[in-house]
């Protein structure tokens, strides 16, 4: 049921593979997804604020409108010049409706707003409307809250049609409107989102981009004859942004930022490891046993750092219930497949995939390498073989690379749960995640025995003692519509929505209970990688409001807010910038997302619990976000994990 959670031209240059197909109903939300979703480019969608005094409120994603369009050609063929006229008019025909649904509605949602006007946007650098372009880029800075992302959104865009205006036309116009407007930047604030942008002038093609666009959804417009949703055909129009104006100039584009880069590179302050408690040392301790809930455990890893938990009365891999708890062979947690079946194996099962799971591992680190400006081998390897990817192996390679990230993503994040506490004694919970473009259908009985596992691995956990949860994933209520869309399922738009609230609401109501059930438990879940309200689009379960939950956004080494963080109900921050951990098989590599910043988290729970184990849940939650220090944003704060001042305070506490 879940999905990832997981912006910006430089905002919106790149809204990636994920976020180019229909999500999958249950997935990770970032970490090495994180570092995929860089892969694809695309304007987002984006809508305005308009007076509206009478007008309906929309105060959930779910309430916007649906609209449909009619594909008459194979989706690659709109991006043929011969074609332009058919992209035009189906550009004409979404604008027509962004424009009629903001002069009708009152949408309480910054992040919608910006959405329409970025879309809005993209139709007019279609129609060639360039001053239309700068006045819609106008109203979506006005709207964004993260001053990395309003600083360096639409820097692009705004170059193009600066220079268009202007009368000048070549490459090396627009790279000097875009020096222009980049060297007069506060580097250290943008500095992140720069490096990303290089990264995606290294690796972006046509044919990646046709390739992704053929793979997510040509099968869509093919199940539904033609028919398409808003999401689709806006991701259509986008683009074309990517095909049009960024891949022609990404060299020069990757020149000015390598000279902006080299010129200003600074060392961003590390505020974490001060902050930082290692117990390593410390011979007092309770064990303390931590849930890694997510898809699955090198156990052999952890067994070596004796960080393992293990279930006494059951004897391993003698393939029988020897405790009678309803679990084979749990010796170390339990596991569930792709189909809230029982399995056994503790870990993703990556032999799906051809390639070699080493190859593989270098292809992520390489990704992330490159998206924040690391010279490696790996990072050279992916850059040589994106630029060779023909079109036709897009999906394999995105597919390959999304298993991996599965397979590898529960171990990122049981070693950063488990570093420095020698007490921590993990227990693996597999929920096995989709790994293909097209996910598979979504369904009421499906609904009902995912509903099921959330109740059973609850149960399990008050069984046997868990005192942390770790949930570095979650979903949508759109996710779900988007697949019964991918698969031609549903019935018509409305029908569809009807039934994946249906479906949302089984599982939605069974996690609820889980965590409402399990009051002495400390649940901790990531808050995403979307940018987005999750109070707004229903995201699961970081939109949640119990006493036994905390939701963790992302921030960077220095403390500072990261742009793809989500926003909406974030109780606390903690590092979620290339942060380092072991992968399957025991290398250690970093990645990126809130999936690695929730896991921050669940280790200070833990080690606090180790040192003072009598602590409630309300107790430690308090202790978690007292000692927290608070930061002023611009708009709004934000609270910094400080496990350090957590720890103090819980001494003071127990003298």
């Amino acid at each position: 049921m879940a999905s990832a959670t997981d912006n910006n031209d430089l905002d919106t240059l790149m809204k990636t593979a994920a976020t180019l197909s229909p999500p999958s109903a249950r997935a990770r939300s970032g970490a090495l997804a994180f570092a995929l979703t860089t892969v694809l480019a695309c304007l987002p969608l984006a809508q305005s604020v308009a007076a509206a005094e009478t007008r309906p409120l929309i105060e959930r994603k779910d309430d916007l409108p649906r609209h449909s369009y009619t594909l008459d050609l194979p989706v690659t063929a709109y991006y043929e010049p011969e074609n332009r006229a058919a992209l035009l008019q189906l550009a004409q025909q979404i604008r027509e409706d962004i424009e009629s649904d903001l002069a009708t509605y009152d949408i309480r949602d910054n992040t919608t707003v910006q959405d329409f006007h970025a879309l809005l946007g993209s139709v007019a650098l279609l129609e060639e409307d360039w001053q239309g372009y700068l006045d819609h880029l106008a109203k979506r800075r006005s709207l964004e809250s993260k001053e990395a992302n309003r600083l360096t959104m639409g820097l692009l865009g705004e170059a193009i049609a600066t220079t268009r205006l202007a009368g000048k036309t070549s490459t090396e116009a627009v790279a000097e409107a875009l020096q222009q407007r980049v060297e007069v930047l506060d580097y250290a604030t943008v500095e992140a989102n720069l490096e990303r942008l290089k990264g995606r002038t290294e690796i972006l093609s046509r044919a990646l981009v046709l390739g992704s666009v053929e793979s997510n959804y040509q099968p869509i417009a093919d199940g539904n004859n033609g028919l398409v949703s808003y999401d689709v055909a806006a991701s259509l129009v986008n683009a074309s942004f990517t095909l049009d104006h960024f891949i022609p100039v990404a060299s020069a584009v990757n020149e000015v930022l390598s000279y902006t880069i080299d010129a200003n590179r600074v060392e961003k302050p590390d505020i974490w490891e001060a902050r930082q408690i290692d117990l390593a040392n410390t011979q007092e301790g309770s064990p303390v046993t931590l849930a890694i809930w997510d898809s699955g455990l090198d156990t052999e890893i952890f067994s070596g750092t004796q960080q393992l938990w293990v279930n006494d009365k059951e004897i391993p891999d003698n393939g029988i219930d020897d405790d009678d708890n309803g679990f084979i062979d749990d010796r170390h947690g339990i596991a569930y497949d792709l189909h809230a079946n029982k399995v056994v194996e503790a870990l993703y099962p990556i032999g799906a995939v051809n390639e070699d799971v080493n190859d593989l591992q270098r292809r992520i680190k390489g990704l992330g390498d490159i998206q924040f400006n690391v010279n490696s081998d790996e990072a050279s390897e992916v850059r040589g073989l994106m630029a060779k990817l023909p079109q036709e192996e897009v999906k394999g390679f995105l597919e390959s690379l999304s298993a991996y990230a599965n397979y590898a993503h529960g171990t990122h994040v049981g070693g950063i749960a488990a570093e420095g506490n020698p007490h921590a004694r993990l227990m693996h919970t597999r929920m096995t995640y989709g790994h293909t473009l097209i996910p598979e259908t979504p369904t009421l009985a499906f609904a009902h025995r995912e509903a099921a596992m959330f109740l059973e691995v609850a149960a399990y956990f008050r069984a046997n003692g868990v005192r942390v949860v770790n949930m570095s994933w979650g979903g949508s209520l759109r996710s779900i519509e988007q697949a019964l869309e991918a698969n031609a399922a549903g019935g018509t738009a409305e029908e569809r929505k009807a039934l994946a609230r249906e479906i949302y609401a089984v599982g939605d109501a069974a996690l609820r209970r889980a965590i409402a059930e399990s009051p002495d438990i400390l649940f901790v879940t990531s808050a995403g990688n979307s940018d987005n309200d999750i109070r707004f689009d229903e995201f699961y379960p970081s939109s949640y409001e119990y006493p036994n939950l905390l939701t963790v956004g992302a921030v960077d080494s220095a403390g500072d807010e990261t742009s793809f963080t989500s926003l909406g109900k974030v109780d606390v921050y903690g590092n979620g910038f290339e942060v380092e951990s072991y992968v399957p098989g025991g290398n250690r590599i970093a990645f990126n997302g809130t999936s690695m910043s929730s896991p921050q988290v669940t280790n200070l729970a833990g080690k606090l619990l180790a040192q003072y184990p009598e602590l409630t849940v309300s107790e430690l939650k308090a202790l978690i976000i007292d000692g927290a220090e608070e930061k002023a944003l611009e708009e709004r704060s934000i609270r910094l994990i400080d496990p350090r001042r957590s720890m103090e305070l819980a001494a003071q506490r127990s003298s």
